[in-house]
């Protein structure tokens, strides 16, 4: 029968093509893994090639996945993580969120039973954290289940309550009977190592109903054997006993070594508290040939994997081998093709460049001399136009040379006609004339306001930057904060102009003209023995 269910399901994959047809034969082999795993892993191990081939990694890492399932229901732990841990990295390259969370908790499961038990944390974290940013629900309920598993297994059971209520929370919004049930069961247990047998009978009992309701057959067995312990642990042997024949008698229907060799244990367990020791020899040897028939099927079930696995190897080298080969001779045919063409495409090179290097020298020969002609005509303008621009250049600034000579004069004529009339309007002050004392008074007074005027100083200005283009600015750079009298100071200085005349200009006597020296020199910081007017020429 079993023969006839595994050719059914291929030949109901060969009628499909494509990738579709790899989700099916997939979904049937999974159908196999718990009766033929064997079988099941070698059709997957098909699958994965296929798809290798293909190059469809979603049924790559799909398959790898499953048959790490398979590994560890085989007991193959190192196996199984190798499978795992490949899946991991094609989830993570196609992002594939939702197949990653659930291969991280595959992986949860492998690192706690390798008794690496941070790593089993890490993985659950992980997948607990793509399940809440995917808002899924029965993903969070079995990862929560799963954390809680782990604290219990610690004896941390606070952590283990709590996250056992979470999932039961998640499970019951999505009315998932199943995880209810398997909630249901793992808080009786916790409740059963706390050793508080009323509460843990009350969620096997709850958790015995919802699986009836699904159907579940293995579970129900294992519910009923721990709602005998229960039973057994407070006393109510005759209870006990008869909640154990109950999962015994499912067992033998269901063909569960396990769950007969488990329940015909604690029925010689319960015959011993009952002091009858002949039921409890017998059950116990019962119990002691089912778990050397599990021990022998497990075998059985080893070898052949192992068996699988070596195929597995050995065609995998074999593939590896044939593969080599053909890369090999792939390689040689291609590589002597490379080398005829390469030696005809040498050949016509060579044969080509000789006939250009004749046809490239001519060209070159005339291409350089008519670029030595146009270089040497360029050259030659650029001179020219050199030559115009400084003949322009000097002589604008011989005009504002002789501008600024010009203002400078005029202004120092200007000055000293108004020097010579106050000079003589102070006389005619002293003079004994009182009448005309007011108004003299108020002439000198018009005169002296003169000296101050600027419109003079702002077109003297301009004339000066032009000719002395940025002397202003470095000025400034050696002491930022010069008045505004300070820089015509040093204009006047720069201009080579005598004490007379600079007084004269700034409207100011000899002795007041020296104190404004001695401030600017202070201010540019120069040395007691430098000299003001050197420093200034040489800006």
């Amino acid at each position: 029968m079993r023969v006839f269910f595994v050719l059914a399901a291929l030949a109901l994959a060969i009628t499909v093509k494509g990738q579709d047809r790899d989700r099916i034969e997939l979904t049937y082999t999974r159908q196999l893994d718990m009766h033929l795993p064997d079988s099941s892993l070698l059709e997957l191990k098909k699958m994965y090639d296929k798809a290798t081939l293909q190059k469809d990694p979603l049924t790559m890492g799909t398959s790898l996945q499953h048959m790490g399932n398979i590994c560890y229901y085989l007991g193959n732990y190192p196996q199984a993580l190798d499978f795992h841990l490949r899946a991991d990295k094609i989830f993570r390259d196609l992002e594939r969120k939702d197949l990653l969370a659930g291969n991280l908790n595959d992986m949860g499961i492998l690192y706690y039973y390798n008794r690496q038990i941070p790593l089993a944390g890490k993985q659950y974290e992980e997948a607990l954290a793509i399940y809440h940013q995917m808002h899924n629900d029965e993903g969070l309920a079995d990862t929560y289940g799963r954390i809680g598993h782990l604290y219990e297994k610690q004896h941390q059971y606070d952590s283990a309550f709590y996250f056992q209520r979470l999932a039961l929370q998640q499970y019951s919004r999505i009315s998932k009977k199943e995880g209810i049930a398997k909630i249901y069961e793992n808080m009786g247990s916790i409740y059963e190592d706390l050793q508080k047998f009323d509460s843990a009978r009350y969620y096997y009992e709850h958790s015995y109903d919802l699986y009836e309701q699904s159907g579940e057959k293995v579970a129900i067995i294992e519910v009923l054997n721990n709602l005998g312990d229960i039973s057994r642990k407070t006393g109510h042997y005759n209870e006990g006993l008869l909640e154990t024949r109950k999962a015994l008698i499912l067992a033998v229907k269901a063909n569960n070594l396990y769950g007969k060799g488990a329940a015909y244990h604690d029925i010689g367990k319960t015959y011993n508290l009952l002091n009858e020791k002949d039921s409890a020899y017998y059950y116990l040897e019962l119990s002691r040939r089912a778990t050397i028939d599990i021990y022998s099927a497990e075998n059985n079930r080893q070898t052949a994997f192992l068996s699988v696995l070596f195929d597995m190897d050995k065609k995998n080298d074999e593939i590896v081998d044939l593969q080599h080969a053909r890369d090999i001779n792939i390689i040689i045919a291609i590589s002597t093709i490379i080398v005829i063409l390469l030696l005809l495409v040498l050949g016509w090179v060579i044969i080509s460049r000789q006939r250009l290097k004749i046809r490239n020298a001519v060209t070159l020969a005339l291409q350089n001399q008519q670029i030595h002609e146009a270089q040497q005509a360029l050259m030659q303008t650029a001179l020219e136009n050199k030559q115009l621009q400084e003949n322009k250049l000097v002589q604008d600034l011989e005009v504002k040379g002789k501008e600024l000579t010009s203002h400078t004069l005029h202004v120092i004529q200007k000055n000293q006609l108004l020097e010579d009339l106050r000079n003589r309007l102070e006389l005619m002050v002293k003079d004994d004339k009182r009448d005309q004392k007011k108004q003299i008074q108020q002439l000198i007074q018009q005169i002296n306001l003169n000296f101050n005027y600027d419109e003079y100083w702002t077109g003297f200005r301009e004339i000066f930057e032009q000719v002395h283009q940025e002397f202003f600015a470095k000025l400034k750079e050696r002491r930022d904060d010069l008045s505004y009298n300070d820089l015509r100071l040093a204009a006047l200085i720069k201009l080579n102009l005598d004490s007379k005349d600079m007084a004269t200009l700034l409207a100011i006597s000899p002795d007041s003209l020296r104190v404004s020296k001695y401030r600017l020199k202070k201010k540019l910081l120069l040395e007691e023995g430098e000299s003001l007017t050197s420093f200034i020429n040489s800006l």
